[in-house]
């Protein structure tokens, strides 16, 4: 019988020892010879049976290899339940049963040698194992009717490594360990190479936007806080401008990729797994830039051998070490920052871009939009056509060559574009590389004019596109189109003011004077924003930039410093604060729509 017992721990039931699938190994109850306290000690033997035979059904399910004979049906793989981390929890719970396995073999030994042992030396061998496999067959079943995968599989192998047991936690840590050695496989392959090894999307790291939750949030979102009419969406967008961004019109060799929160383990922190996502991002756009390697360079400096060493190591340790896993990942993004600072600031010459997207999206170049403006007004005072865009390029250009702007290089990046009904169907089936459309006030809306519905495209080169986005100049081009806006106004107040001029020699009236008190005070108004927006915002802002950029060598600074400019200049400028945003825009269209330069008259 006590070789029918083995055999039945082993996985291998029989007459005495049978099986079933819904109470497990049992002692047979027809026979005489036993003793109830014997048949006890053999059902509590047959838990361990029953805890192993699931176990091992459990590893054939998902990796179609066993340590045993197929004595009963083996269910096909449950839905749900499939990839790479699921096969090394199964490689590593089969490594955690071998001690087991070979406790049964000791004791076979132990029998032939000496066959008057009794059932009790079979229960004090074995019960090392009465509270390790029920620990452990809590996990699995956890995984199973929850149908956990991927990296969740981590952070549920590890909360239950926290116990107060030290063979559970032992048992667990190195389960723990063997499915960490996928993660640092995914890691090397992101962060050294750029490939993304994830087709069951079991890691942290995704292709494609984030989900941001913004379905979840909508109501609080549109609650005002009480910042001077700044709703909790406007807020969100200040802080982080990089939560809209669209697809990358700039680069479509360029992938987005974003962060899978539920997939990340609770014990790698968020900071670590952003600085991880900046790294992947940052040697996948290298991998798949044709430019040539001798101008890029390699992004991680030539370093990927010593940091692939250092990952292998990581790996081969027994348990997990925030402290040296957060370490690596610094070390090399601060290598990819570093080399990222180089190419942008020193070979891209990211200061002279940051010059030319204040010189034209921030109206740095004045005299040029005012010769514009006088070209332009007469074709974009009615609702945009077919061949409006194509006008006011002329336009721009005309305007460009009169003050002396004759830059070969710098004109053909930059294109004004009209947004007009109509013009959907064309641009979806091939839309201008640069092209940064303006935001809609209602689908497929009429623009009451042309001015409504213009807007500045630039096209970025590499590798600037990737602080450059479509999201963050489409924020340009609000600003742009807001900043025009007011020096339109501000023009045609002094173009009133020269045909008062012209006319004061004649007999007015008192309605003639309550128009020049109204153009005096709409001047002034004007005249004092336009001097705030120019000097304190643009201007003070512009230079705190600079002084960041040249301060760091880290590309994160830069490109935090350039977020917290671009949201500082739509916070200061009033075009997020609804009430002064709204109420100068209708001052505009008013002044544009109710006076038709009648001030002047």
């Amino acid at each position: 019988m006590i070789h029918e017992l083995l055999l039945a721990l082993s996985g291998y039931p029989g007459t005495i020892f049978t099986w079933n699938k819904r109470t497990g190994l049992q002692v047979s109850q027809d026979l005489p010879f036993l003793h109830p306290s014997e048949t006890s000690v053999l059902n509590r033997l047959c838990k361990l049976g029953s805890d192993y035979i699931r176990f091992t059904e459990f590893i054939e399910q998902h990796t179609g290899h066993v340590h045993q004979q197929e004595h009963h049906s083996i269910q096909t793989n449950q839905a749900g339940l499939n990839g790479v981390y699921l096969r090394a929890f199964c490689t590593g719970l089969d490594s955690m049963l071998q001690p087991y396995r070979q406790a049964l073999l000791d004791l076979e030994q132990e029998f032939l040698g000496d066959p008057h042992l009794s059932i009790s030396h079979v229960n004090y061998m074995l019960d090392q194992f009465q509270l390790l496999f029920p620990s452990v067959m809590v996990v699995v079943e956890t995984i199973k009717s929850q149908k956990i995968h991927g990296c969740q599989i981590l952070e549920t192998v590890y909360k239950h490594s926290c116990g107060g047991l030290p063979p559970v936690r032992m048992a667990l840590e190195k389960i723990l360990a063997v499915c960490h050695g996928v993660m640092y496989k995914q890691l090397a392959a992101w962060m050294l190479h750029g490939l993304l090894l994830d087709q069951s999307e079991e890691f942290y790291v995704k292709q494609g936007p984030s989900a941001g939750g913004a379905a979840a949030n909508q109501e609080e979102d549109e609650e005002d806080l009480g910042i001077g009419g700044l709703s909790g969406k406007q807020l969100k967008e200040l802080q982080d401008l990089r939560l809209i961004e669209e697809e990358n019109m700039l680069a479509p060799s360029l992938q987005q990729f974003s962060l899978r929160a539920e997939m990340l383990p609770s014990y790698v922190p968020i900071r670590v797994a952003e600085k991880i996502l900046f790294v992947g991002e940052s040697v996948q756009m290298f991998e798949n830039h044709n430019h040539s390697p001798s101008r890029a360079g390699s992004i991680l400096k030539h370093q990927e051998d010593m940091f692939a060493t250092e990952l292998h190591r990581l790996k081969q340790q027994p348990l997990f070490s925030l402290v040296d896993f957060e370490n690596l990942i610094d070390g090399i993004r601060s290598t990819v920052a570093e080399h990222l600072w180089t190419l942008m600031v020193e070979e891209s010459d990211l200061l002279g871009q940051l010059k030319i997207i204040k010189d034209f999206y921030l109206l740095g170049r004045g005299e040029l939009y005012q010769v514009f403006i006088d070209h332009a007004q007469h074709m974009l005072k009615t609702p945009p056509t077919a061949v409006t865009e194509h006008d006011v390029n002329v336009a721009f250009q005309q305007a460009a060559h009169k003050v002396l702007l004759d830059d070969d290089n710098l004109l053909p990046l930059l294109h004004l574009t009209i947004d007009y009904q109509g013009k959907e169907s064309k641009d979806a089936t091939g839309t201008r590389e640069g092209a940064t459309p303006p935001q809609e006030s209602s689908p497929r809306e009429v623009p009451p004019t042309g001015w409504a519905a213009l807007g500045l495209a630039y096209k970025v080169q590499w590798p600037l596109h990737i602080l450059f986005t479509p999201a963050v100049l489409e924020k340009y081009n609000v600003i742009f189109r807001y900043l025009l806006s007011v020096r339109r106004v501000q023009s045609e107040l002094q173009h009133c003011w020269a045909l008062q001029m012209q006319r004061k020699h004649l007999k007015s009236n008192q309605t003639d004077a309550v128009k020049w008190r109204l153009r005096n005070h709409m001047a002034f108004l004007v005249d004092n924003l336009q001097y705030y927006l120019q000097v304190d915002v643009l201007e003070s802002q512009f230079s705190q930039l600079l002084q960041q950029i040249n301060s760091t060598r880290d590309f994160e600074s830069i490109r935090l410093a350039h977020d917290h400019f671009l949201s500082n200049l739509l916070a200061q400028s009033f075009i997020l604060l609804k009430p002064v945003s709204l109420l100068l825009r209708l001052d505009y269209n008013k002044y544009y729509t109710q006076s038709g330069g009648t001030l002047g008259r």
